[in-house]
């Protein structure tokens, strides 16, 4: 067998070139096992990787061997027992239970390979043919404004700008530089006329001499100026960048005492799901539970999966409070608004056009999309029957339904499958 070695030269991670054409190879087995992941994460798992297993069937590797040229008939010797057309039997399958038999004295097995992804591959191959709806609508909100923050100092600038204390600094540093070297000459001056003065002979000749350089010396630095033009400093400004691009995701789920506990698992991997392909496209996102039975309220996380709670369903009125929420902490020129309301199906049948009214006149033309899951073995009912009709008209709005968590991951690519450009 040939064996070929790659040595063309690599950047300082040496393995990533490896490693990308490695994913790329086993591609389809590798997104078969992340989207195998989605259903066995947990909320405090969403900020790893994966780890994914291969079976050895799939590793096989294209070799190179040396093959005869021509066509040949070989004849195999030692077979007494068959002859052409015959129909050779299975062999019997082991029915002896492990660990007991004779051990093999050769050859070896092979493992299934394992290998883990970082958080962004896992993130990739999780949405990489998935996106955001109604995307261009969102191109003004990500242009990017700057504020004006302070940036050191600079020599020039307006006079409105000018740092007193900075400058005065400056201006002592330079007159400290400019007469030190003077100011040591002054003081032995000094000190020697000081000797002459208490001499007892007459020094007048020498004394005058050095009035004169003392006096010239204090003349040369009186003429160094207090303060320079030099000396000034002023506050500087920059503009930093501010990016604009938030979203904020409302989350809405039936409390009443038809959801168990299970179904409320459900909602909440999709809600993972969700504010996972959120965070690829936006870098600020909100979250906001709104739990509803008769009446809605806005609660943690913790209370919105684990709460209960009994009575009967009133599905708008989580609708209102999310219009309320919406009207009073975020304006659609500023936000991108997102929602997911999941329910099994079931609210007071006079209720249910009601909130198709509430859908399609307050909440659709503000949000960029909202979706709707039923989680439930049953027959649709009327809630499901008017977003249907909701559905049908307006491309921001769409419901799926989930039967078993197996559905989860399918249904949420189903709700955000990449539309096909077309050409023009």
């Amino acid at each position: 067998m040939t064996n070929f070695i790659d040595r063309r030269l690599n950047s300082k991670n040496k393995s990533t070139v490896n490693r990308q054409r490695f994913i790329r190879r086993y591609k389809s087995q590798i997104k078969q096992a992340v989207s195998e992941a989605v259903n066995k994460r947990g909320v405090t798992d969403i900020t790893s990787g994966e780890n994914i297993t291969i079976t050895k069937k799939d590793l096989n590797e294209p070799v190179f061997h040396q093959g005869s040229d021509g066509i040949k008939d070989r004849v195999y010797p030692g077979n007494d027992q068959f002859t052409s057309g015959d129909r050779i039997a299975r062999p019997p399958q082991q029915q002896g239970q492990g660990g007991q038999g004779d051990a093999s004295d050769s050859g070896e097995g092979d493992d299934d390979f394992v290998f883990t992804i970082s958080k962004d591959e896992y993130l990739h191959l999780l949405f990489e043919d998935l996106e955001l709806p109604n995307l261009e609508k969102n191109q003004l909100d990500k242009v990017t404004n700057y504020k004006t923050v302070r940036s050191g100092y600079c020599a020039e600038g307006a006079a409105s700008n000018i740092d007193i204390v900075k400058s005065l600094q400056g201006s002592i540093a330079r007159r400290i530089a400019m007469t030190a070297d003077k100011r040591r000459k002054l003081k032995v001056l000094e000190a020697e006329l000081t000797l002459l003065k208490q001499d007892r002979q007459d020094n007048t000749l020498a004394k005058n001499k050095l009035i004169t350089a003392i006096s010239n010396l204090k003349d040369k630095i009186s003429k160094v100026p207090f303060i320079d033009s030099f000396d000034l400093r002023y506050r500087n400004y920059a503009k930093q960048a501010v990016p604009t691009s938030k979203a904020v995701m409302f989350c809405i789920m039936d409390v009443s005492g038809s959801m168990d506990q299970a179904t409320k698992d459900i909602a909440k991997r999709f809600y993972i799901l969700l504010y996972l392909f959120l965070t690829r496209t936006y870098k600020t996102i909100d979250v906001i539970y709104i739990r509803h039975h008769t009446q809605a309220k806005e609660v943690n996380e913790h209370e919105f999966f684990y709460s209960q709670e009994t009575g009967g369903t009133i599905a708008s009125s989580a609708l209102e409070l999310m219009i309320e929420i919406m009207t009073q902490r975020y304006n659609e020129k500023e936000w991108n608004i997102y929602g997911a309301q999941a329910s099994d199906g079931d609210n007071w049948a006079d209720d249910s056009p009601h909130c198709q009214q509430l859908m399609r006149e307050s909440i659709l033309p503000k949000t960029r999309y909202f979706s709707y899951i039923e989680i439930s073995q049953r027959a649709h009912q009327s809630l499901w029957q008017q977003y249907a009709q909701l559905a049908d008209t307006d491309d921001a709005f769409s419901i799926e339904h989930i039967k078993t968590v197996a559905d989860i991951y399918p249904v949420f690519r189903a709700l955000f499958k990449r539309k096909k450009v077309q050409a023009a």
